[in-house]
C-alpha cells in the first residue's frame, strides 16, 4: 500500500494560518503500519480491517482539493515536487545496485525501449524498469531484491496520475458530484465484467489502479468541497456498510476462497475500500489538538507523517534485510531446539524492521525536506516544536 497519504500531502503548519487535522494525521499513521505488517505477513485479513490504501489516496484527494484553490498548474507542480525526490533518491541508489550486478539494456529484450522505460524513474507516468532475478548482496539482501525495491513504485505511479487528473476531476466534481465520485467504480465493473478491454500492460494496469482506488481520492476531494455535510446525517451510516458488505460479498463469490485476498480482485476492493473510507470521512472528528488519550503517541504519529513518503518507499527492502538477518538464526543450534517458537514468530522481524525503517528515516528522509523546502531534520517527530511551545 499504497501505500499512500503522504509527505507531499501534509497540511500546512500552524504558523501558515492553518490548523492541522489529528484526525487524519492518526489515519495516515495506522495507514502506514497496517502496509508494513501487511507486506511482512501477507495476512489477507489486514485489508478489511483497515483498507489502508484507500484511506491513503483519500486523504491525499482531500489535501489536494484544499490546495487546488491555488492556480492548478502552481499546485500540481508542488505536489510533484515535493514527491518526486524521495523516488530519485530510491532510484539513484537501487538502479546503481542493478547496474552493477550487470542489469542492462539486453536483459529487457527491447534495448530502444529499455532507455526510455528508464525515465519512467525520473517520472512514473508508467512502471519503472528494474532487474528481475537479481542475487542478494553481501548476503543481507534476498533472492530478486530488485523485485522488493520497486514494488511499492505502483503507488506513486498511480499518485503521480490522480495529482496530474486532479484539476478535471474537481471540475467534474463541482457540477456532477455523484456520478464523478461512482465513475471509477463503474469503469472497474466494467473492466471486470469485460465489457472494456484495455490494449498493453502498462495502460491495463495504469487504468485499473484508477478504477480500483480512484473512488477514494475524489471521495477525498468530495469531503473537502462538503459535498458529504450537504447529505442528510443518516445517508452515508446507512450506504456506506451495503456498499462495503456487498464488495466483500462479490469477492467470497469469486476468488477470495482461493486467494484470500482482495488486492487480487480490484472491483471487490474497489467497493470494500470506497465504503469503508466513506464511513471513516463520515465520523471524522476535527482534531486541532490530540485527545488526551493519543497525546503519549503524537511523537510517532507525526514522525510517521513527516516520513509517509521515505517509509513507504524503503520498507520492502526493510522487511527483506530483517527477515534475511532472522533467518541466520536458525543455523543457531541452540535457537532451534529451545526457541523455534520464536522463530517462526513474525513479531521480532517486524521490531528488527521498524529498527532498519528507523535507519532509512534518518538516513533518506531529509530528500522529503528538500523536495518541501523546508530545514532538513534526522528525526522529525515534532520535538523541538513540542519543547518551544512548553517554554
Amino acid at each position: 500500500m499504497p501505500p499512500g497519504t503522504d509527505a507531499p500531502d501534509q497540511p500546512p503548519s500552524h504558523s501558515q494560518g492553518r490548523v492541522r487535522d489529528r484526525y487524519f494525521d492518526l489515519l495516515r499513521a495506522i495507514a502506514l503500519f497496517r502496509v508494513v505488517l501487511y507486506h511482512l505477513t501477507g495476512w489477507a485479513w489486514l485489508p478489511l480491517v483497515f483498507p489502508s490504501m484507500g484511506v491513503m489516496f483519500a486523504l491525499a484527494g482531500n489535501l489536494m482539493a484544499r490546495s487546488l484553490k491555488r492556480p492548478p498548474l502552481s499546485v500540481v507542480r508542488g505536489r510533484l515536487r515535493r514527491l518526486l525526490p524521495p523516488l530519485w533518491l530510491l532510484g539513484a541508489i537501487g538502479v546503481a545496485g542493478m547496474l552493477l550486478q550487470g542489469w542492462g539494456p539486453e536483459d529487457d529484450g527491447h534495448p530502444g525501449s529499455w532507455w526510455l522505460h528508464l525515465t519512467f524513474w525520473i517520472l512514473p507516468l508508467s512502471d519503472p524498469p528494474y532487474a528481475e532475478g537479481l542475487p542478494g548482496i553481501q548476503g543481507l539482501l534476498g533472492e530478486d531484491w530488485a523485485t522488493e525495491l520497486a514494488g511499492p513504485l505502483w503507488y506513486v505511479r498511480a499518485y503521480v496520475w490522480y495529482v496530474l487528473l486532479s484539476p478535471f476531476l474537481l471540475r467534474a466534481l463541482r457540477r456532477l458530484p455523484w456520478s464523478t465520485i461512482l465513475m471509477p467504480i463503474a469503469l472497474s465493473a466494467a473492466l471486470e465484467s469485460g465489457l472494456l478491454s484495455l490494449p498493453g500492460e502498462r495502460i491495463d494496469s495504469a487504468v485499473t489502479d484508477f478504477s480500483t482506488f480512484g473512488a477514494c481520492w475524489i471521495l477525498g476531494m468530495a469531503y473537502q468541497e462538503g459535498v458529504l455535510k450537504r447529505l442528510p446525517r443518516y445517508v452515508i451510516p446507512s450506504v456506506a456498510p451495503f456498499i462495503a458488505g456487498l464488495g466483500l460479498w462479490y469477492a467470497v463469490n469469486h476468488n477470495f476462497t482461493t486467494d484470500h485476498d482482495l488486492d487480487s480482485m480490484p472491483l471487490a476492493q474497489a467497493m470494500w475500500s470506497f465504503g469503508t473510507v466513506l464511513l471513516l470521512l463520515h465520523v471524522s472528528p476535527s482534531w486541532s489538538e490530540w485527545p488526551h488519550r493519543l497525546r503519549r503517541w503524537s511523537g510517532l504519529i507525526e514522525l510517521l507523517n513527516s516520513r509517509a513518503v521515505t517509509i513507504y518507499l524503503w520498507h520492502n527492502i526493510c522487511i527483506l534485510v530483517a527477515a534475511t538477518l532472522w533467518d541466520r538464526l536458525w543455523g543457531v543450534e541452540t535457537l532451534e531446539q529451545h526457541y523455534s517458537w520464536l522463530l517462526e514468530s513474525p513479531w521480532p522481524v517486524l521490531a528488527l524492521t521498524w529498527v532498519l525503517i528507523g535507519g532509512c528515516i534518518v538516513w533518506f528522509g531529509w530528500a522529503e525536506d528538500l523536495a518541501a523546502k523546508r530545514k532538513p531534520q534526522l528525526w522529525p517527530d515534532g520535538g523541538r516544536k513540542r519543547r518551544t511551545h512548553a517554554r
